[in-house]
């Protein structure tokens, strides 16, 4: 019992050391949408049998930040609400009901976005950034080595129509971030291009993948490729 109250005892430490090290300001999760069976189901490695595979691994993700953090921090999450109403008949349930679910669990700002200029509006004025700085930045979904692909294989079979680009980076304002905030992409191949445009346009460093990530049910994503490896 005394061992058992002394690792939860730690375990409580190390966490307020974690959060005590972070800057204060708002997180914010960005969250793409599922690919559809249509396009998917005839290839080798079909992406998206999941539809919540980036809901899930971004509630993971949520809910160690509300213990981190606390109840009152500003934890926002951005996503991409076609994607999900596309998705809802194939898996005849209401998916913006299931996510907004996860809002009213965890306390968090709920946004929904259609395309990439309104991530940018969003960290540029969805806050009074004199005040409220984006202490974190993190995103979950598909992604290649220059892109942000919120619709990928939703619209159009292996394409996307609404996206962030790394050529669009240069519209976020760079006093939006609290100094020392965290970034980082949880999609795959981000570490081999749009990382370091990134952190050119925004002077926050990206952690991102080299090589590709592979979504989990029970733990954040983790590295596929070999000889990936996280860059920022």
């Amino acid at each position: 019992m005394k061992r058992l109250l002394l690792i939860c005892s730690l375990s409580v430490l190390a966490l307020g050391s974690e959060a005590a090290s972070l800057p204060s300001g708002e997180w914010v999760i960005v969250v793409g949408g599922p690919s559809l069976y249509q396009w998917e189901h005839y290839k080798a490695y079909p992406h998206d049998h999941w539809w919540a595979n980036f809901v899930r691994a971004a509630r993971i993700r949520a809910e160690q930040l509300r213990t981190q953090l606390g109840p009152d921090a500003k934890i926002t999450w951005l996503v991409y609400k076609q994607g999900y109403l596309d998705r809802a008949p194939q898996e005849h349930q209401d998916l913006i009901g299931l996510i907004n679910s996860v809002r009213d669990k965890f306390n968090l700002n709920l946004v929904y976005f259609h395309a990439g200029s309104e991530v940018i509006n969003y960290l540029n004025s969805g806050q009074p950034r004199d005040q409220t700085k984006i202490a974190g930045f993190e995103y979950f979904g598909h992604s290649n080595r220059a892109c942000f692909m919120f619709d990928y294989s939703s619209n159009i079979d292996s394409a996307c129509k609404s996206w962030l680009h790394e050529s669009e980076l240069t519209k976020i304002d760079r006093r939006d971030f609290a100094r020392g905030a965290y970034v980082k992409s949880w999609g795959c191949h981000t570490g081999e291009s749009m990382s370091k445009k990134w952190y050119r346009a925004t002077g926050t460093h990206m952690i991102g993948a080299i090589g590709k990530t592979q979504f989990m049910m029970e733990e954040l994503p983790i590295l596929i490729s070999e000889g990936g490896k996280w860059v920022n």
